[in-house]
């Protein structure tokens, strides 16, 4: 059985919502590690990747801050949580990911820009390797990254070579009620995989279904994602219950 501090659940729905919120009025972080400026693209569906093949190759043909944009505010636990799709690239990651990190994890995020075709931003995960979320991923314990897949049901699939860290995070989206699997379409278990590549050379990579994430959010439009759901803050709950339980056993 999986328990973990929490905050009540009237105070995790504030601050859910002050988050999501403060991503579209450009006021998170302000100051200190966290990078306030940002811009959104539409998203109208899920796209066919057409991936870049890496980062030079992206940074000579787009441009940072009206293409792309790349977030980070730093956390002290060790751990890292990653939307490297985000953005409209695999839309709501971001907001995800900002939202599990919180004030305790440290929280990166490269986001696409464009109004539309922001699949031209993806770098694969094995590919990956933006200079800033290469440092933030070495320098952690582990790294969780946070992905979108077209899947229309209702599931999140766990990859990732950190076997208890991956069960942990299983057991307690099943316990919040979400369904979740192991990837075996999305395993995430090679080394060159960013959510490998830290200190312990094992992380977990979420693969969360688009229909999940549409009931994360009122509408998962660019517009409209400021508007979360009661099971945005459940589903993030979850996952912060599932990474304090392997803080808690390492104790």
């Amino acid at each position: 059985m999986i328990t973990c501090r929490a905050l009540p659940a009237d105070s995790r729905k504030r601050r859910c919502e002050a988050i999501a919120a403060a991503f579209f009025q450009g006021e998170l972080g302000g100051g200190g590690a966290c990078d306030s400026r940002i811009r959104w693209s539409s998203f109208p569906g899920e796209l066919e990747m057409a991936p870049c093949p890496s980062f030079a190759v992206l940074q000579a043909n787009e441009t940072i801050g009206a293409d792309y944009r790349i977030r980070v505010c730093h956390g002290r636990s060790g751990i890292a949580v990653m939307a490297i799709h985000g953005g409209g690239i695999e839309p709501g990651t971001t907001e995800i990911a900002e939202a599990v990190a919180g004030e305790v994890h440290t929280f990166y995020s490269f986001s696409g820009l464009k109004p539309s075709g922001n699949a031209c931003l993806h770098i694969s995960s094995r590919k990956f390797d933006e200079p800033v979320g290469l440092d933030i991923a070495r320098c952690a314990r582990t790294v969780i990254t946070i992905h979108g897949c077209r899947d229309t049901k209702v599931i999140t699939y766990l990859g990732g070579r950190h076997h208890r860290l991956k069960l942990q995070i299983r057991q307690a989206l099943t316990a919040a009620g979400f369904p979740a699997v192991d990837g075996l379409r999305f395993p995430g278990t090679n080394p060159k995989n960013i959510c490998n590549k830290n200190r312990s050379g094992m992380g977990v990579q979420l693969e969360i279904s688009i229909g999940m994430r549409k009931r994360l959010f009122e509408d998962i439009t660019r517009l409209h994602r400021k508007r979360i759901t009661p099971c945005f803050i459940d589903y993030v709950h979850a996952l912060q219950c599932g990474i304090e339980a392997l803080q808690n056993n390492n104790q």
